[in-house]
Order: C-alpha cells, then structure tokens, then sequence
C-alpha cells in the first residue's frame, strides 16, 4: 500500500495497493482525512487474497469510525474492489447486483460566493446551471448570520466578527439565536437563486446547522424556506444529533438530508428506524465504501428513504460513488465537489471530456472503477513535493493495539472446537 496526497477543495489521500502478481488497485481517504487512517491497517493486507473483499472488510471495519476515521477503512474496500474488477475484467457496480441505470444524476456543490448577498448568490448558482446541471447545492453558512447586521440575537455583532469575535468564540456558539432579520436574509438568497434558475432546477441548500444552530431554531428556518420547494435541508443541526435531525424532519414540509459523518450500516440505523433523515446522505469515504454503502441505501428503502451520496473527493472517489450509486435503487443524486478545481479532470485518464452530460455521468463500463491515474498531473499537484506512492515498509508490521486477523479456515476450526 502507496499513498499520493493531492491538493484539491482541501486534500486528497489517493491509496494505490498492489499485489504480487502485477495488479493494482485505487482508492482515496476521505478529503482532509490522514493518510495513516490507511497505512495504520496495511499489516491486514499482506499475505491475504484480495479478492477476499468482505472477509478483509470485516476485519478492518473494526479499526473504523465517525466522520474522518472512517476514511482509512473505506479508501481501502474501493481499492480493493477496483483491483478485483480489474482482475475478473468486470466494472465494480457488476460485484454489487449490477446497474439500475446507465447514467447517474449529479448534484453540483457550489460554496457560499465571497459576497454573501442575493445577487452574488444567484451568478453562482446560474454559473452551474450554465454547466448543464440540474440538481445544484448551496451553502447558507454560519457566517452568513455572524457578518449580517441584526441577524442574531444575544451574540457577537458584525463588528465584533471583524475583529475576530465571533459566535466560535469560547462561550459563544450553540444556543445563539437567529433574529428575524437572520431568517429573511436566508429567505432573501433563496428567493433570488430560485427565480434565477427556475423551477426546472432541483435546489438544495447546506452548512447553515454547523453545530450551533439548535433544530427549533433550525425548523424556523426550514419553514421559511418552504415556498421554494427545497430538494432538501442538508444536516440542520450538529451531525451526530439524531433525534434534533428526526425534530426537524417531523416539523418540516421540505425532506432533511442527513449522515455524510455516520459509519456503517451500524451508524445509519437509530437514523433509518426511526426516520430522522428523509434521504440518507452517507459519504462512502467515510461509510465504509461502496458495498458497505449500498447495504445502507438498501436497508432505507426498506423504510422508504431514498439516498443522495455525499462525495467531496478527486475522481478516484468521484467513480467509486458512480459505481455505487448505479446499483443503488433508491438513488436521488451523487454530488460533484470538484467543479472548481481547475486540474480536477486531469488527474485521471479514461474519464470523457464531456463526461458531465446535461447533469449526468454515465457509468462505465470498464473493468474496476473505469479509470487510471495520471501520473503527470498527480506529481504537479502533490502536497509534498516528490511524495509521489513512496515505500511505507514501515508500516508492515502491526502497531500496538492492533491484533491480526486469523485466516478464515483458522477461525472456523476455533468454532468447531468450541461445539
């Protein structure tokens, strides 16, 4: 196991595994996540068949977590499920039941504009629409209300944000109220995006729950923006709080979107039982990867919630949601987060120049994710200069705390014993 960390919307830990025998796999840590996530579980790997996906993945999965810690466990089951296909000459959507559908909708992140006024935000999200999309994404951030004169109440003021006092300060933060007039300024951008766009275009918006948002105060917000008829409200309150999640969905016209942070099938449950999301929003980055993902999606529809996956990550990880989402039945969107980095596209080779076609990217065909890197452009965008897949023999041998698998034939003599 190799690693390549790229610079992109923050950054990117691609994973390369190969085996002895000449084949290779890809995968990627979720963005911002650290590469010894992986490399920490290497010694798991070397000596097994990696054709063995599920019995390696229930063996790391316990070295797994929330959010960023998921990322290691995750990187690793794509890059072994692209190496599989790449050995048996399938595309990888073929190991999870095959394809409900030959395209896959795409959902365009778009990051608060540098003016957070309506008109800057409808030229950012005309811009998207301009790229053919129609399902766009985005942010009403906290900073919106922390710079907005009057949009709080019992918090910092606008010039106390200037000079650094905002509501992250110590003491401040969860419980601060939003005013009225914080209400009306997220109204006001809303209002001025959808009349931009039309009611043809799916819009969802983000970030605005970040953690001190209470889910009264979020409900408030949500049904303000009703009348925009909103695809949904993306985790408006703190992400691990399922049952705020579940007093905003229960409160509010507009489906809540929620669990990008949530690991495994495990982690998805009191959320699906108890219908706290609308749509389930895993990050397969931090899921568990794609198998461990569509096991989510599945037990959803069970309920009746349809799925939309996060995806903030270089094209690696960008195809492995495309595969994935291809055998989710209950697919809405997959989100692209890579609209705005200007070598995202060279990366790879194998992906189309007009891949993004009226929204939609069509799911390959080829073996494993569909896709190589490409090299040139992976080295000239490196976090490290030179730290391009170097040896990581340090990592052989377990860290302490770890205990090493036992091969299966191993285990199922133990159990025998045991009867």
């Amino acid at each position: 196991m190799r690693i390549a960390v790229v610079t992109g919307i923050c950054y990117y830990p691609i994973i390369r595994i190969d085996t002895n025998q000449g084949v290779y796999g890809l995968g990627e840590v979720r963005d911002g996540g650290h590469p010894e996530s992986a490399l920490r579980l290497k010694h798991f790997l070397l000596g097994q068949n990696p054709c063995n996906v599920d019995m390696i993945f229930n063996a790391l999965r316990l070295y797994g977590g929330d959010g960023r810690e998921g990322g290691g466990v995750s990187g690793i089951e794509i890059a072994l499920w692209d190496l599989v296909g790449k050995i048996y000459g399938v595309p990888c959507h073929q190991f999870f039941g095959g394809k409900y559908r030959d395209s896959v909708r795409i959902y365009g992140d778009t990051p608060a504009p540098a003016e957070l006024t309506p008109e800057a935000y409808a030229k950012a999200v005309r811009a998207r629409a301009d790229m053919g999309l129609t399902f766009i994404k985005f942010d009403l951030p906290p900073k919106l209300f922390e710079t907005t004169e009057g949009a709080l109440i019992g918090a910092a003021t606008k010039h106390e944000y200037d000079l650094g006092r905002s509501t992250r300060a110590p003491g401040s933060g969860r419980g601060a109220k939003i005013s009225e007039k914080g209400i009306e300024t997220a109204v006001e951008i809303v209002r001025a995006v959808r009349a931009e766009v039309g009611s043809e275009i799916s819009l969802c918006v983000d970030h605005f729950g970040e953690g001190y948002v209470t889910a009264d105060e979020a409900i408030r917000i949500g049904k303000a923006l009703e009348p925009f008829n909103l695809a949904w409200i993306e985790d408006p309150v703190i992400w691990h709080d399922i049952k705020g999640h579940k007093k905003v969905a229960d409160a509010l016209l507009t489906p809540v979107a929620g669990g990008e942070d949530l690991y495994l099938v495990d982690g998805f449950r009191e959320a699906i039982e108890t219908q706290a999301f609308d749509i389930l929003h895993p990050d397969l980055l931090t899921s568990g990867g794609m198998l461990e993902t569509k096991r989510i999606a599945d037990y959803g529809a069970r309920y009746g919630l349809a799925t939309a996956l996060h995806s903030c990550c270089s094209p690696i990880g960008f195809m492995a949601n495309v595969h994935c989402g291809a055998a989710i039945n209950s697919l809405l969107a997959v989100e692209h987060h890579g609209l705005d980095v200007p070598f995202w596209e060279e990366l790879v080779t194998g992906l189309d120049p007009k891949y993004l076609d009226e929204g939609y990217v069509k799911v390959p065909d080829l073996p494993g994710l569909g896709i190589e890197l490409n090299l040139e452009a992976v080295k000239a965008n490196l976090r490290e200069p030179d730290a391009l897949f170097l040896p990581t023999e340090e990592w052989n041998k377990r860290k302490a705390g770890f205990e090493r698998v036992e091969p299966p034939r191993y285990q199922t003599q133990l159990i025998r014993g045991r009867r």
